[in-house]
C-alpha cells in the first residue's frame, strides 16, 4: 500500500458534514466526503459519475495548525415576477480560519499516481469544503510507500512560520483516522460518500479512531516551557 497526502492550508475552510438549512457548520478537520471531492474534481468526474473507487481509500488527517472557527452571516432577499421581494431566513455559515493540515489517503500505487498527477493539472476548479476556500500551494506532497499512519506521522510539520513561533519548543499533534472495524471508542459520522449528484446526495457512515500516542515535533525556535517551580520558588 501507498499514500498520497494533501497539504489543505488556505485563509478560510469549512467541512460541514451534518450543515442542514440556515446553519452551515464546519467540522474541526477536513472530512472524507470533502477531500474526496476535491479529488474527484481534479480528476474532472461530474457530480454524477462513480466515486467507489476514491471512497474506498483509507482517510486520515494530521492536525498541524488547527486554526479558529469564524462564524459569518448573511441575508438574501427573493424576487418573483409580479410580487414583493420576499426576505429569506437569516443564515448562519461557519469557517474554520488560518488552519493547516495534512490529510491522507492510502490504496494502490497506481490509483493514488493518477490523483497525485490530477492534482498538478486539475479540470475543475479546487476548493476547501466551500467554493470560496481555494487552497494555497502546494497541494500534494506526493505519494509515499507505508501506511497511513505510517506517512502522517513521518512527513514534515507543515505549519506556518508565525503559529511556530507562538508554540512551545516540543509541539504534540493529534491525528485522527478512518478506524478499523470495531473499535470501541472511534466516533461515528456520516461522511463517506455515496453520490454527489445534486438531485440525490447521498453519505454513508465512517468510524474515526484518535490515536492517543501524539505526533510529537521539535520547534526549535518555539517557546519555552515554562518553569512552574521555579516560579514557586522551588529547587
Amino acid at each position: 500500500m501507498s499514500c498520497l497526502l494533501l497539504r489543505l492550508a488556505a485563509p478560510l475552510q469549512s467541512w460541514g458534514d451534518s450543515s442542514r438549512f440556515s446553519r452551515r457548520r464546519t467540522r474541526t478537520e477536513p472530512t472524507k466526503s470533502g477531500v474526496i471531492g476535491l479529488l474527484a474534481a481534479a480528476q474532472g468526474r461530474r457530480r454524477t459519475d462513480p466515486i467507489e473507487d476514491l471512497a474506498a481509500l483509507r482517510f486520515g488527517v494530521r492536525i498541524d495548525q488547527p486554526g479558529r472557527i469564524e462564524r459569518d452571516f448573511q441575508t438574501s432577499i427573493r424576487r418573483r415576477p409580479g410580487a414583493k421581494p420576499e426576505p429569506m431566513p437569516l443564515s448562519y455559515r461557519y469557517y474554520l480560519s488560518d488552519a493547516v493540515f495534512v490529510a491522507g489517503v492510502e490504496g494502490h500505487e497506481k490509483l493514488l499516481d493518477g490523483l497525485d498527477e490530477a492534482l498538478q493539472t486539475p479540470q475543475f476548479p479546487l476548493f476547501l469544503g466551500r467554493r470560496a476556500c481555494a487552497p494555497t500551494e502546494p497541494l500534494s506532497l506526493g505519494v509515499h510507500p507505508g501506511s497511513l499512519e505510517d506517512s502522517l506521522r513521518a512527513i514534515e510539520w507543515q505549519a506556518a512560520t508565525w503559529y511556530r513561533r507562538q508554540q512551545y519548543q516540543v509541539v504534540h499533534l493529534e491525528l485522527a483516522l478512518d478506524a478499523p472495524p470495531g473499535d470501541v471508542l472511534a466516533e461515528s459520522v456520516r461522511d463517506v460518500p455515496i453520490s454527489y449528484d445534486p438531485t440525490r446526495r447521498e453519505y454513508g457512515w465512517r468510524d474515526i479512531m484518535r490515536p492517543t500516542e501524539r505526533v510529537v515535533v521539535p520547534n526549535p525556535g518555539g517557546r519555552s516551557e515554562p518553569d512552574f517551580l521555579a516560579a514557586l520558588g522551588g529547587g
